[in-house]
């Protein structure tokens, strides 16, 4: 899904927000997103009425390029 706007919501397992805006996805369909290392993180994105919510980390050997989630 290229240059689509998606609401993107993000905490850490305290309950701070992290994230929340809408983002753009690139020319090649990802969102560009940094996030603090070392944390785990909730995340919810949505488009289109669809969402997936999903736990991701950020710690040493974590995958740094999610493709997992999937809208539903």
């Amino acid at each position: 899904m290229v240059n689509e706007e998606f609401k993107v919501y993000i905490e850490d397992t305290e309950g701070n927000v992290v994230v929340d805006k809408t983002l753009k996805s690139q020319a090649n369909g990802f969102i560009d997103l940094w996030l603090p290392r070392d944390r785990t993180y909730n995340a919810k994105i949505e488009y289109d009425g669809k969402s997936v919510e999903s736990e991701i980390s950020t710690f040493k050997g974590d995958n740094t390029c999610i493709t997992t989630m999937q809208l539903m």
